[in-house]
């Protein structure tokens, strides 16, 4: 027993002996659609007019997310570098404008805000450390103004 198959235009569900599957490239793919010849000239009008369009065109590329930094040190609790350069600054140290803060401007920092003092768990430094770096910068200080006695 023979069949006859019947294709219906994918777009206007039409019949006739003129719809066939149509492939056309599209952006590197390969697609495939049942037209008549009516709507077979409408894709190709389109895709004309999409290449001309597509010639004359620019890419736009995705914007890729920024590696920005927080401004949040691990080892500060509750300040950002922000707050540790304005006081380094206060104090006479060198710091830079951005950047990475120099470790032994951090400590002199903590040391001289206890409560910036980093929990054991985030900064892995125990709280005899930090109370060492305290001590250590309260004797250079202590030293410093002793010179500073002595010569005047």
């Amino acid at each position: 027993m023979a069949q006859k198959v019947i294709l219906v235009d994918d777009l206007d569900r039409s019949e006739g002996d003129d719809v066939a599957r149509r492939e056309f490239p599209l952006l590197n793919r390969t697609f495939a659609i049942d037209l008549s010849d009516a709507n077979q000239q409408r894709l190709s009008d389109a895709l004309e007019f999409i290449e001309e369009v597509l010639e004359n065109s620019r890419e736009v590329k995705q914007a890729s997310r920024s590696k920005k930094t927080a401004d949040v040190s691990p080892r500060l609790r509750g300040y950002t570098a922000t707050d540790v350069r304005e006081w380094a600054r206060e104090q006479g140290l060198d710091v830079p404008l951005r950047g990475k803060v120099a470790d032994e401007v951090i400590e002199q920092f903590i040391a001289a805000h206890p409560d910036a003092a980093p929990t054991e768990s985030a900064a892995g430094a125990s709280a005899a450390e930090a109370g060492a770096v305290a001590g250590a910068v309260a004797g250079a200080e202590v030293e410093v103004e002793a010179e500073a006695v002595a010569g005047a």
